[in-house]
């Protein structure tokens, strides 16, 4: 097992050091990392994104080629990780002898340390990984300068107190965070709007793991997990497959027998995950489509409808009114005139 030992307090050191160690190319645009690895160590890429307020944002997305261990010490700050896994699985201990905990395919996970102590991730070669970690800074020179931030929310219900105690938690599983790290990686804007737009994504996740915390302490979620990991995979596949087809004659039958899951499984993927039944996520997922085209492209409201997999124009006015409050009509019209006015 390669072991890399890490002692970086900010995004831009850790991928420097981590670039020592296994190679690879860093590109760098604004506040925003890119590592990729195309080696004897592995392949893919590490994303690293500087938000503000404190926040970073990485990702790993490769696979490594042996078992690498990553040791990671923040020695003057004391931060809160908040982990979530796409793909694949990691272990976490504190130290390379601590207890080992295991973060498995779509489970989140919560990380805080006492000042100076090591957080070890071991990764398992030849096998894919996606996984994200959410850092929050609750280090402060004046407790009170914090006292109504988000830091110091976060600092009393995963620190507590000065004891700075050990804490890890692995939570239940959860589709909307994969959905929100998609959307991250299909964000093809550049500067200023890239960051922010990241930066609300972030928030959201951030705010998801929370949350899920809060309903395991509960046991409300926990009573609710009645798919297992094969089958979040299958929602997943089921997610993508209707954002690329959505053109396509789609039904419950079929999306069930094309990936071999019941309509009951389905549903209740579909609900944990969008927060919406199957049916109502196809005609979502066409209304965005149609919103596009209206406006980016000169066709017309008849050639969109039939592009979308839609059949009745009434229909879709009527739907796309209920998204948009306003007809598909206005919506173009408003579009020819917003260049002119700008």
């Amino acid at each position: 097992m390669k072991t890399i030992y890490l002692n970086a307090d900010t995004v831009e050191k850790t991928f420097e050091q981590l670039k020592r160690h296994v190679g690879g190319t860093i590109l760098k645009e604004s506040s925003e990392y890119i590592l990729e690895i195309n080696n004897k160590f592995g392949k893919g890429k590490i994303q690293g994104v500087v938000l503000s307020g404190g926040l970073s944002y990485i990702e790993f997305d490769l696979k490594f080629y042996e078992d690498i261990s990553l040791s990671c010490n923040t020695p003057r700050k004391n931060p809160i990780y908040f982990a979530y896994c796409s793909q694949g699985r990691f272990i976490h201990s504190f130290g390379i002898n601590g207890k080992k905990t295991e973060l498995k395919s779509f489970q989140t996970g919560i990380i805080s340390s006492k000042p100076k102590e090591e957080n070890t991730l071991c990764f398992k070669k030849n096998e894919r990984l996606n996984i994200t970690l959410i850092t929050v800074q609750t280090a402060s020179s004046s407790k009170k300068s914090i006292s109504n931030s988000l830091k110091s929310k976060l600092y009393n219900t995963f620190i507590k107190d000065e004891r700075l105690e050990n804490f890890v938690y692995v939570g239940s599983q959860n589709l909307k965070i994969a959905e929100k790290i998609q959307q991250i990686h299909a964000i093809r804007q550049k500067g200023l709007v890239r960051a922010l737009l990241i930066q609300g994504l972030v928030n959201v996740i951030l705010a998801l793991e929370i949350q899920q915390h809060a309903d395991d302490v509960q046991n409300r979620n926990r009573c609710l997990g009645i798919l297992t990991t094969s089958e979040m995979k299958v929602i997943k596949e089921v997610s993508e497959y209707i954002e690329k087809n959505f053109d396509m004659p789609l039904s419950i039958s079929f999306l069930c027998s094309e990936f071999g899951i019941t309509a009951l499984k389905l549903q209740e993927g579909f609900k944990l995950m969008h927060g919406r039944t199957v049916s109502t996520h196809i005609k979502w997922v066409r209304v965005q489509k149609a919103e596009e085209y209206l406006k980016n492209t000169d066709m017309n409201i008849s050639e969109i409808v039939y592009s979308i997999g839609f059949s009745s124009r009434s229909y879709f006015s009527k739907i796309f009114k209920e998204s948009f409050n306003c007809s598909p009509r206005d919506y173009k019209e408003a579009q020819k005139v917003l260049p002119l006015s700008a």
